[in-house]
């Protein structure tokens, strides 16, 4: 598959596109927007996905139309807070509306964002959930601590290592994306 075809959707386990998270996937999707690759962000803030179970749940618009997302897109970015050592409700609330038969086989970069210093819990956590997708996380993930000095304020990482890493991630990403396409 050329790049100019494929579809990659960004997620963030936060309800704002301009949360650290988002900052985070938006950049992402900024880097493969630059190699020609369609790029879509599902905002929470515009579209929530209810809580898995709730009163109503299964036939809600927002799933609907998050699943047929799911399905439409060739690979995700999905970045995370880490709270008590794993990530966000909302991220799992978010892996919870996902099936294998919407992402199996498909491709995930992952990513995390942390007020102190870095490790790979929530990582770890969400390439466990993917697993039981059928989802390819690639081995290059990101976390990025100390998080609220991370960024600038229009959402760039200031450590450029930082921004080569999430280069390559991308890279990793739309490359397995083509290789499990063929």
């Amino acid at each position: 598959m050329a790049r100019s075809k494929m579809k990659v959707l960004g997620l963030a386990g936060e309800y704002r596109a301009t949360s650290k998270s988002g900052m985070l996937v938006n950049a992402a999707l900024a880097v493969a927007a630059e190699q020609g690759v369609e790029t879509v962000f599902w905002d929470l803030s515009e579209h929530p996905l209810p809580l898995v179970g709730e009163e109503g749940c299964w036939s809600h618009p927002n799933v609907q139309a998050f699943q047929t997302l799911l399905t439409e897109c060739d690979a995700f970015f999905l970045a995370s807070p880490e709270y008590h050592g794993t990530m966000s409700g909302v991220m799992k609330n978010t892996l919870d509306w996902m099936y294998d038969k919407h992402v199996g086989g498909k491709v995930f970069g992952l990513m995390s964002t942390l007020g102190g210093v870095t490790n790979a819990n929530t990582l770890n956590h969400m390439r466990i959930a993917l697993r039981w997708l059928h989802g390819w996380p690639v081995p290059e993930q990101l976390a990025i601590g100390h998080v609220k000095e991370a960024f600038t304020e229009d959402g760039q990482l200031l450590d450029e290592s930082l921004q080569e890493r999430l280069r390559g991630l991308v890279e990793s990403v739309l490359t397995a994306a083509e290789k499990l396409s063929a």
